[in-house]
């Protein structure tokens, strides 16, 4: 592997314990950050954004979300702050993405989750056809970076609806459906510690369930009570979240990641 290699490969980082807590506070605030402003912000200030406030918040997140990955790409070595607030740009616009298609295009949560998910198994098949492989120590090129953000992206937008319809189709609550994929998580924990399962299809298959889980707690931190949330400001809920976040950055730095993970 030569120098630029190694270089690209820098600006992705360990997968550790730290890792996925950061991963699952992100998710939370996207949750949080895209309701506040397509539920609260656009609705307060813009009568007519309430029937188009989530195309809006699609198109504010999707610029932003566009312009991280583009200065990701271009950056010459890993930097944490810019590669989690890519992260978190990326459940923003998915978070928005999905409820536009989920409500006001009338798919539905079960029909949502149905056409992302093909989204997702589509593009990881792509990117397994294009590269020869998903691992995160082969993103060493902007094509494969465009690949690895594009497919997160597409995550994302899953989770969100994944959560909406475990949470509210099948009436288990916000509640019982972290319950849920915790469970799932945990499960995805064990077998790769004491199985054989390729370390790579269970890395994705966790960066999967994350986004639904932080979804789901997102959701039981904002909504009203009479929907079995807390009924938190949003604003209140995504500043802690981000603090929290920025926080677990300065105190657990965090180190490229390197061909032995």
């Amino acid at each position: 592997m030569n120098e630029e290699t190694l270089q690209l490969v820098a600006k992705v980082p360990q997968v550790t314990f730290v890792f996925w807590i950061i991963k699952i506070l992100a998710t939370t605030l996207g949750e949080t950050g895209g309701d506040a402003v397509t539920m609260s912000w656009l609705r307060e200030t813009t009568a007519e954004a309430k029937g188009t406030g989530y195309l809006i918040g699609t198109g504010i997140f999707g610029v932003i979300f566009i312009v991280a990955v583009l200065v990701q790409i271009r950056a010459k070595k890993f930097h944490p702050f810019l590669y989690w607030l890519t992260i978190v740009a990326t459940t923003t616009v998915g978070t928005t993405l999905a409820d536009y298609c989920d409500r006001s295009l009338g798919i539905g949560y079960t029909g949502g989750s149905a056409i992302l998910l093909t989204c997702v198994i589509a593009s990881l098949l792509i990117w397994r056809w294009s590269t020869g492989s998903l691992s995160i120590e082969t993103v060493s090129t902007p094509k494969v970076e465009i690949f690895y953000w594009v497919t997160i992206m597409f995550s994302q937008t899953l989770g969100t609806a994944l959560g909406d319809w475990v949470a509210d189709t099948n009436e288990m609550g916000y509640v019982g459906a972290a319950g849920v994929f915790g469970g799932l998580l945990l499960v995805t924990a064990l077998l790769s510690y004491f199985t054989t399962i390729s370390h790579v299809i269970l890395f994705w298959t966790a960066f999967i369930l994350t986004r639904p889980l932080g979804a789901v707690v997102g959701d039981f931190l904002d909504k009203p009570h009479a929907q079995g949330g807390l009924a938190l400001s949003r604003y209140t809920a995504s500043l802690a979240l981000l603090v929290v976040i920025v926080g677990l950055i300065l105190i657990f730095p965090q180190k490229p990641a390197s061909k032995a993970h």
